[in-house]
């Protein structure tokens, strides 16, 4: 089995037609590990500047929409991750899926905080190089699903994260609706966000809120109001304000 710095590395066959350890070389060569604004404790391998970024992804991994959400610590993910430190008896001991994962700070955190398990999910290729990187880069093991979850009952997993999800109608309402599945069968469903445009405006129970830096390459402001939300089970006729 392949190497990289002494852990195996498995392969898989993506729309991108490179091998794991290749998408894991490209993801170094163009980040470098940094503190998280929010969770200093955490570090990930993080992008400077996102047009040269996306510009390389666009030319080096043909086959691939080029969105690298991978490479930067979003505002949504870093609530979370400070969350679960701050407040380490929610990860503890459970298993965790961490949804729509990019860097898979979310799933490093639980762990971190004592979790028996987590998985990052995400549909980009790319972020399955990002997570092996950055879990070793934080001393955790941390699984990887490609693909879209959502629909999934996810069983076996009873803490699912979702940080920053709410930016666009299809897959908020999608999104939506699958969580509060998921909390209707005993999940416990927490999601970070700002307040994007279609962030649900009801049956969500407020657990905390922060002022998380973050950087102008991805948002407009410097600093950004976030807040740790958890999903309470379905609601009939709920849906997400525009």
């Amino acid at each position: 089995m392949l190497r990289v710095d002494g852990r195996p590395l498995r392969w898989h066959s993506w729309p991108v037609s490179r091998p794991l350890a290749e998408l894991v070389e490209f993801v170094r060569a163009r980040t470098a590990p940094a503190p998280v604004p929010l969770v200093p404790e955490l570090s990930l391998y993080t992008a400077s500047e996102l047009t040269p970024l996306w510009r390389a992804t666009s030319a080096e991994l043909r086959g691939w929409d080029p969105s690298p959400y991978w490479a930067f610590p979003w505002v949504g993910g870093q609530a979370l991750a400070r969350f679960l430190l701050d407040y380490p008896e929610v990860a503890r001991g459970r298993s965790v899926f961490d949804f729509a994962a990019g860097s898979g700070l979310g799933a490093i955190a639980a762990m971190k905080a004592g979790a028996s398990r987590a998985e990052a999910g995400d549909l980009d290729p790319v972020c399955q190089a990002a997570v092996w990187l950055n879990a070793g880069l934080n001393a955790v093991q941390v699984g990887f699903r490609a693909g879209d979850a959502i629909g999934d009952p996810l069983d076996g997993f009873d803490l699912v994260l979702a940080g920053d999800v709410f930016y666009e109608r299809p897959l908020a309402e999608k999104a939506l609706a699958w969580f509060r599945s998921l909390a209707g069968r005993g999940a416990r469903v927490l999601a970070g966000d700002p307040g994007r445009l279609y962030s649900p405006q009801a049956g969500m129970r407020d657990l905390a809120s922060y002022d998380v830096p973050t950087t102008r390459e991805i948002e407009s402001r410097p600093v950004m109001r976030t807040w740790v939300l958890e999903v309470v089970g379905r609601q009939d006729g709920e849906g997400v304000s525009p």
